[in-house]
């Protein structure tokens, strides 16, 4: 659920409920998850060989964002999973043979996985592991807001629900956002973007199209702070600066390089710097260091001057990934931790992703990128 606070009251709004027409951020309060239980090292070893068995006895392979631990992110790499953003997660699993997908990410993931693999069985590691551009953009109010402007193309990002997949004329990656939207704007189309404002900005900026943008944020790149990352530049003046363009303009303005999740870990290669200061999930950091392990990775600030920050660089529905929750929806299956789709829903969300996917394939453009 989330909460929209005003003057006089808080209200709890849940996912299917109705909301204004177009979301406010700043008024929304995200109930963070509890962060799971510390183990032990005796405990971690355990539930690591758990599940490398049940990995095997259930036919399945472990799939993992970039922004889950790093310790789920290594497993997946003994296991002969992969590490990857979104939409290339559920692309893997397509394609694999295994009959069990364990997507460990958040919801839209697990269901983007089923979209492109009906025929198997999604487990998650806790179906309750939101996103908050997903919880940011309820059905009912992204139809109502869709209503109102008719005339305008959807486009929306991959961090959506099924439901708002299916409502979209196209889906896209951050990688393929720009292209897609110049596509657009060249056949004089009018775009309806959600749910990511910053995102939003950035391509209307890019592109120079008509984009009307939803209105959410993605909370984790919606903290950093411009004051504090001009302090870290000045303490590290030789650092080049990575950022994710879900963050706010400000923090995009102060960039060297602006990319995906898959852009910035191969500009963290490319790049001559010896430093790098990375504005997004740090849960990158894993990856990121194994692409160039003599450079030094430093976090963006997400807290101001004196202040406190929400997410602190890394999401906290990603951290409910754990190993005890990997190893308990294994071993339990479809009792409460298996991902369904209706089948209408599916196809319906299917159409947008096909038609990104065959564009880019005939730009011959890597869509891999998503948060």
């Amino acid at each position: 659920m989330i909460q929209l606070k005003t003057s006089k009251f808080v209200k709890l709004i849940k996912r299917d409920d109705p909301m204004p027409a177009i979301f406010d951020p700043d008024v929304a309060i995200y109930p963070f998850p509890p962060k799971p239980a510390a183990l032990s090292q005796d405990e971690k070893q355990f539930y690591r060989q758990n599940i490398k068995r049940l990995l095997k006895a259930r036919n399945a392979v472990l799939i993992a964002h970039y922004y889950t631990d790093p310790e789920i992110q290594s497993l997946a790499e003994e296991t002969g999973g992969i590490i990857s953003d979104s939409l290339e997660m559920a692309r893997f699993g397509a394609e694999h043979e295994a009959s069990t997908l364990l997507i460990a990410g958040v919801r839209f993931m697990g269901e983007t996985a089923k979209i492109l693999s009906p025929g198997k069985t999604i487990l998650m590691p806790d179906l309750q592991a939101e996103c908050s551009l997903d919880l940011g953009c309820p059905i009912e109010a992204f139809n109502a807001f869709c209503d109102q402007h008719p005339d305008r193309t959807i486009v929306v990002y991959a961090n959506t629900s099924a439901a708002v997949k299916a409502r979209a004329d196209w889906v896209v990656t951050s990688s393929i956002a720009v292209e897609l939207i110049e596509y657009l704007d060249s056949l004089g189309e009018k775009i309806i973007w959600a749910p990511d404002r910053h995102l939003g900005h950035y391509v209307q900026q890019q592109t120079g199209a008509d984009v009307l943008c939803w209105q959410s944020t993605c909370i984790v790149h919606d903290e950093f702070k411009t004051q504090a990352l001009a302090t870290m530049k000045s303490l590290y003046p030789d650092a080049a600066v990575l950022v994710h363009p879900e963050s706010p303009q400000s923090i995009v303005e102060m960039a060297d390089v602006v990319g995906s999740t898959s852009q910035l870990i191969q500009a963290a290669k490319s790049l001559p710097h010896q430093q790098l200061i990375v504005a997004t999930d740090r849960g990158i950091f894993y990856r990121m260091q194994q692409a160039c392990p003599e450079k030094t990775l430093l976090e963006a600030p997400t807290a101001g001057e004196g202040a406190t920050c929400r997410s602190c660089a890394h999401c906290p529905w990603m951290a409910m990934n754990g190993l005890k929750a990997i190893s308990d929806s294994l071993e339990q299956g479809s009792m409460g931790y298996e991902i369904q789709v209706d089948q209408k829903l599916r196809e319906e969300a299917l159409k947008p992703l096909n038609r990104m996917l065959n564009f880019a394939a005939e730009l011959r453009l890597s869509v891999k990128g998503n948060a």
